[in-house]
């Protein structure tokens, strides 16, 4: 059984080499996830990379909305022994200081899209509740992640325009997480569809790291295809060098509005309830969004996907999407990333990603089929 650079520290969960996993499952996957804007609505850019252990495969993409396109660099090869080799064709990561810095490369290519990056952390890193899900008795979600908000310095071509990318205006947010859920080729759901019988059931999630100036408002809301709440957070962190501590808000509500002819949010609103919830209102308003769907590997488009083997020691596509009005995307809208400003009641405006994503029945919104759209 190889030995890898990794064994060398003392991280070891079980007795066995690092690079093997606690699971057989073949669903186990490690992954890096980040985020970065500008100043205004230019652009937004989401990147990741990720290794799956039990698949023998590592892939990594970077996908930017820039002017009216949406421009993504996907890379896949196979993962070997050396789990500190985080490098996938031209897209690379690299931890500077662990929960602090972390370095992110796209080396120059033939679809325009470049950059030298650097991440430094504002906030801790906010460890969100354990994720677990069933179909039956089979564990399908088994997932632990962390969330965290920073400033971004370096470079970043797109399409022909450099950018000077400067830590007081350039900001963004980025999570680590690790464990199971469906990754590689899709499996025959088997027994599985008799849990979730096609049309019959749906979801429903909101995940938002929201930036201010010293400080970032974390919620995630999760609800299933009837409305009930499957997985909430609603967190404020104060910046690195506060002493103030960690805030609990409440349980988190967010009304949602559509564009028409879709499941795109238009405008949203959050607030808190229970006892002793936090009184703020937050409005939201999306200024630019990143369609995952767009080739990143979330969604299997037939041939790419997170985990699937490519069939060759390393291979680099890269694809442009046009992106119209919200009717015209909508073959691209599923799970988005949205850049957003916040505006609290009282007066406080931050910037970040509100994910969203609306699937299958939603009866609360009035989704009663899983193709039902907004009015």
């Amino acid at each position: 059984m190889p030995l890898s650079r990794l064994d060398e520290y003392l991280t070891h969960q079980f007795p066995e080499p690092i690079d093997t996993v606690y699971t057989a499952d073949r669903n186990f996957y490690d992954r890096y996830y980040f985020n970065l804007h500008g100043p205004g609505d230019e652009l937004f850019l989401v990147a990741g990379l990720g290794q799956y252990p039990n698949l023998g495969v590592t892939d990594a993409f970077v996908t930017v909305a820039h002017d009216d396109v949406q421009t993504t660099v996907r890379a896949s090869r196979e993962l070997g022994s050396d789990r500190l080799d985080t490098g996938v064709g031209p897209l690379r990561v690299e931890v500077i200081e662990g929960l602090r810095s972390l370095r992110l490369v796209c080396e120059p290519n033939e679809w325009g899209v470049a950059y030298d990056l650097r991440f430094d952390a504002t906030t801790e890193a906010l460890a969100e509740p354990k994720t677990i899900s069933r179909a039956g008795t089979r564990v399908t979600q088994d997932t632990f992640r962390y969330a965290q908000v920073g400033a971004w310095s370096g470079t970043l071509e797109v399409s022909g325009t450099t950018y000077d990318v400067t830590p007081d205006t350039w900001r963004g947010a980025r999570d680590r997480s690790w464990g199971i859920r469906p990754i590689g080729e899709p499996e025959p759901k088997g027994i599985q569809a008799k849990f979730d019988p096609s049309g019959s059931m749906g979801f429903l999630h909101n995940w938002l790291p929201i930036q201010f100036d010293d400080h970032m408002i974390k919620i995630t809301i999760d609800n299933d295809h009837a409305g009930r709440r499957v997985q909430e957070e609603a967190m404020l962190l104060w910046s690195l060098g506060s002493d103030r501590p960690d805030e609990h808000l409440g349980r988190p509500e967010i009304d949602i509005e559509y564009h028409p002819g879709t499941r795109e949010v238009r405008q949203g609103t959050i607030w808190f309830s229970g006892d002793g919830a936090s009184p703020l209102r937050i409005t939201a308003t999306p200024l630019r969004t990143v369609y995952l769907k767009s080739g990143s590997g979330y969604h299997w488009d037939g041939t790419w996907g997170h985990g699937v083997w490519q069939g060759a020691e390393t291979k680099v596509e890269g694809l442009v999407d046009p992106i119209g009005a919200p009717t015209e995307r909508h073959h691209l809208a599923w799970l988005n990333e949205t850049l957003s400003r916040f505006e609290t009641n009282d007066g406080r405006v931050g910037h970040g990603m509100w994910e969203n994503l609306c699937m299958g029945l939603y009866l609360p919104a009035g989704f009663d089929r899983p193709d039902a759209v907004a009015s």
